[in-house]
């Protein structure tokens, strides 16, 4: 790497995490330290001194990605923390796989896989087009990185960029060489390339289930592609919806499939105290997420309700997540207590609950990626989740072994798989009888062990080698 060159300055949007970091705020969090965890890793070009992360753009939270065996485990458990404590002793060393570009490729093979012939080390900033949020900006930011931004009110950006190519971004950010939207929404560029990162097409698939404010993304994703030279997925199946809604060029789509924090790996299962604080019952089922149409509560109300009036002892389902919007859940029918709010749980919280529930329940009718699940499988908890294209692609080898997966509308299909797990745990996840004959899957010794390897090839410093070699595409196009 010449030491001659400047650096390549890239500004990331970190707006998302400037409120509770579900979705879209902990992709932008992890990216951000799995990015400062490749600093000194010559591969990439990245050198000490010139990273300036920060935070900033206007959006709503989703989820997204998927992706194949890759990179070493390095996952980040949050920005504030040290690179030491973000990796286990055996990973701190391993220096990112020299293929990975060629991984996400979107299906070619190494040999045609495009890789940007730049060197450059990268200078990493973030901005946050918000006003009131901008005060607490720098108390966000982990040590040694500064923050890139004006005051600003987002809406009257969103309005400024949904009309036309006015007020460029980096009048706000100043110089960039690439600007990163990492949430649905890429601002008008003076100079600078653009990357914007497209979590999923829920506001086109699934419109009747999403937010006023995820609506407009219809008109602001648009805008955002003809800006960009480079479009990031989480999954290679939203990459494939964006090729097909949009008509892009296929090589301007790239697939960073998302990462498990490391933590997942060791949460242990509540203890009877911690549950009693929380008003929990000792034995569980689990939802995570925010409770909004998309996520399709009323199909897993509706096979609860099934069970409930055939068989005794069924665990009550725990929602653990902030509220959402929608019509409200309909209990009708349920006996009392039979759900549960635990609302919004920090990720030490979170990772306890997953740990101890006897399966998470997944019934999105869509999703851009599925990290519940993978994390789930981190925590070794079997999983019953939507037979839909991102959660085939995030699960598919271990499905039958540590996941049971059924037709999101099928409210008889969900009751079957929620009783056979209930009875038989894990095996309960091969098919409806496997539960009571006791038998596990043909060549799976272990299935929390099958699990828990499947989603260790999940890493967040795979999804920033991945990353960083898109602002070199990006740079270079």
């Amino acid at each position: 790497m010449s030491v001659d060159q400047p650096p390549l300055r890239v500004v990331l949007d970190g707006t998302p995490l400037l409120g509770r970091r579900t979705g879209v705020g902990r992709y932008v969090e992890s990216l951000l330290a799995g990015l400062a965890d490749l600093v000194g890793d010559e591969t990439l070009g990245l050198t000490a001194g010139t990273i300036a992360l920060g935070r900033g753009a206007a959006g709503l939270a989703s989820r997204g990605g998927s992706g194949r065996p890759g990179g070493a485990v390095a996952p980040s458990t949050g920005a504030g923390r040290g690179t030491s404590e973000r990796r286990s002793a055996g990973e701190a060393t391993e220096p990112a796989e020299p293929t990975l570009a060629t991984r996400a490729a979107n299906g070619r093979s190494p040999g045609r896989a495009a890789r940007s012939p730049s060197t450059r080390p990268l200078e990493l900033a973030a901005t946050a087009f918000t006003w009131r949020g901008l005060a607490g900006l720098t108390e966000a930011l982990p040590p040694g990185i500064t923050p890139a931004a004006r005051r600003v009110p987002a809406r009257l950006l969103q309005e400024i960029w949904a009309s036309g190519e006015r007020l460029p971004v980096e009048l706000l950010t100043g110089r960039a060489d690439v600007v990163h939207g990492t949430n649905f929404v890429l601002p008008p560029l003076r100079a600078a390339r653009g990357v914007l990162t497209i979590h999923d097409l829920s506001y086109l698939r699934t419109p009747d289930t999403v937010s006023a404010a995820s609506a407009r993304y219809t008109s602001l994703v648009p805008r955002g592609l003809r800006r960009a030279a480079v479009v990031i997925t989480p999954s290679q199946a939203v990459a494939e919806e964006v090729i097909a809604a949009y008509r892009i060029d296929r090589d301007r789509v790239i697939a960073t499939p998302l990462g498990v924090d490391d933590a997942w790996f060791g949460a242990a299962p509540p203890k009877p105290g911690w549950l009693e604080e929380r008003g929990l019952p000792e034995r569980y089922l689990l939802f995570v997420g925010t409770a909004e149409p998309r996520k399709n509560l009323r199909t897993l109300l509706s096979a609860l309700r099934g069970l409930h009036g055939t068989y005794p002892d069924i665990p009550p389902l725990v929602l653990a997540g902030p509220p959402g919007w929608g019509a409200a859940l309909d209990t009708a029918g349920l006996p009392a207590g039979a759900v549960v709010s635990a609302g919004y749980l920090d990720e030490a919280d979170l990772r306890t609950a997953v740990a101890g529930a006897v399966a998470l329940c997944f019934p999105s009718r869509y999703e851009g990626f599925g990290l519940p699940p993978l994390e789930a499988l981190a925590a070794g908890t079997p999983v019953i989740a939507s037979d839909i294209p991102a959660i085939r692609e995030v699960t598919g080898p271990v499905v039958g072994v540590a996941v049971r997966l059924v037709p999101p509308a099928d409210a008889d299909r969900l009751a079957d798989a929620l009783l056979d797990v209930i009875d038989g745990g894990h095996r309960g996840l091969a098919d409806g009888s496997a539960h009571a004959t006791g038998a596990t899957p043909a060549g799976t010794a272990d299935p929390r062990r099958a699990g828990r390897e499947h989603a260790r090839t999940f890493t967040w410093r795979r999804t920033a080698a991945l990353t960083a070699d898109v602002y070199r595409r990006a740079a270079d196009s």
